[in-house]
């Protein structure tokens, strides 16, 4: 257990992930502001202090996952009352302010959409590489993505401390708003004959990359302006999902230094 400058009493777990246990624990650092990547609940308890719990958590949009007790309990075997939060490593940033700020700057943003990325060092990897082609922020929802934790901070070679990450609870209806707001929503798959090269990166541009098991949703790919792949011309018919961003992002920033 390490004590913090800001007197929380913060636990070191498995796979070295920050943890804040225990119902008024959890609610005293949400009301204190501090970034909690999602808060687990025994399925089982439902008293009226989690009751208000599960109420302050859906007011400050923090994702709450009801498990059994026995996930609660192999993550610390102290007196957790059926409640731990994961500390997040990482301030998350407002999508709309990242638009307004590049438009404002006359610039057109390009905006990394992660659909159901659950691998943390991918993450990490897409988040190094967005860093340094100069992407302008990475969404991912609020359930269904990697914990953003200590390795995939160590994975991104410390991108993900400037690089702004920005959490929404629905991808669907986010997409929407980008859409209404001028950007060109672009799908990487592997279900069109389009080539990446074929898409105009320069346009303010939202770039959709699907998780490695199937693709990108159905209804993520019903709102996509277009749909593009890369070129494979050997025996393995895919890349793993954070070479594929690379090498997709590097040919919007091609286009734009063109």
């Amino acid at each position: 257990m390490e004590k913090r400058t800001d007197g929380f009493l913060i636990n070191k777990g498995e796979q070295d992930k920050d943890f804040i246990f225990g119902t008024r624990a959890v609610m005293e650092a949400i009301h204190a502001q501090k970034e909690l990547d999602k808060i687990l609940v025994d399925k089982e308890v439902n008293n009226e202090l989690i009751k208000e719990l599960l109420k302050l958590a859906k007011e400050e949009r923090i994702p709450v996952v009801r498990v059994p007790e026995g996930k609660l309990n192999r993550i610390t075997r102290k007196n957790h009352q059926g409640v731990i939060a994961h500390m997040s490593s990482i301030q998350y940033a407002s999508l709309d302010n990242v638009i307004e700020e590049c438009f404002s700057k006359g610039i057109a943003p390009m905006i990394l959409v992660l659909d159901r990325i659950t691998d943390v060092r991918n993450f990490g990897a897409i988040a190094r590489t967005a860093d340094c082609a100069g992407v302008h922020a990475i969404v991912i929802p609020e359930k269904g993505s990697a914990q953003i934790n200590s390795d995939a901070v160590k994975t991104s070679a410390g991108a993900l401390n400037h690089l702004p990450v920005c959490r929404v609870k629905n991808l669907y209806y986010t997409l929407k708003d980008l859409k209404k707001m001028g950007l060109n929503v672009i799908s990487v798959t592997e279900k069109t004959e389009r080539l990446m090269y074929d898409a105009d990166f320069t346009l303010p541009t939202a770039l959709i990359m699907g998780s490695e098991e199937d693709g990108i949703s159905q209804e993520l790919m019903g709102l996509s302006d277009e749909f593009v792949k890369i070129p494979l011309a050997g025996n393995i018919e895919s890349l793993n999902v954070s070479v594929s961003a690379a090498v997709v992002i590097y040919e919007g920033i091609r286009q734009r230094r063109s």
